[in-house]
């Protein structure tokens, strides 16, 4: 699938689970339409569509000491972003050293299909501060309905191309909670 300059890369669907497969669900909420809730217990995301309906995702979540609960809000939204992990995450992985580059806003990676953001990134803020994390897709597919990621909620690229196109800035996100998650607000201080 083309996207702009980019080739977004074909999904091998033996990869992912069925049951992690966009899908229209029934969904009983008390949530407005427009709403994104994230359910990491389960490894789900539903984008709130009104009349007891629901896009549901599957995503990846934060691996055990990095699954956060609470509420946020996209506060901006970014095609094909560019990355810049936090200076802890690169002192976690320091194979990620060598693929960083100087860029616009300091050490980091070019949007583009090896970038692990994917092709679309929604960043959550509380008030007027970044959580530092996002909803995003991933070069990563096979980490669909896992618990692996630094917090962040993966998407493969294709659905987080559709929720991009969904999902607007001011947009509320609910992550609920699950066993071991902390409040945002404690993770983000880190």
């Amino acid at each position: 699938m083309r996207d702009g300059e980019h080739v977004v890369p074909a999904v091998k669907l033996s990869q992912i689970s069925p049951q992690f497969l966009r899908k229209n669900v029934a969904y009983a909420t008390k949530e407005q339409p427009g709403t994104v809730v994230v359910d990491p217990a389960n490894h789900f995301l539903y984008y709130v569509e009104g009349g007891g309906r629901a896009t549901r995702y599957g995503v990846g979540v934060g691996r055990e000491g990095f699954v956060w609960t609470g509420d946020a809000t996209i506060k901006n939204k970014q095609e094909w972003p560019d990355w810049y992990p936090p200076k802890e995450m690169i002192a976690r992985r320091p194979d990620l050293q060598g693929k960083m580059s100087k860029l616009q806003s300091g050490e980091g990676m070019h949007g583009g299909p090896g970038n692990p953001l994917g092709a679309r990134a929604m960043y959550l803020w509380q008030g007027d501060k970044d959580t530092l994390f996002r909803i995003h897709g991933t070069n990563e597919p096979w980490t669909i309905g896992h618990s692996e990621s630094s917090g962040c909620i993966r998407m493969i690229n294709q659905d987080a191309i559709d929720l991009y196109s969904k999902a607007q800035p001011g947009a509320r996100v609910v992550v609920l909670g699950s066993r071991g998650a902390q409040p945002v607000e404690k993770l983000s201080q880190r």
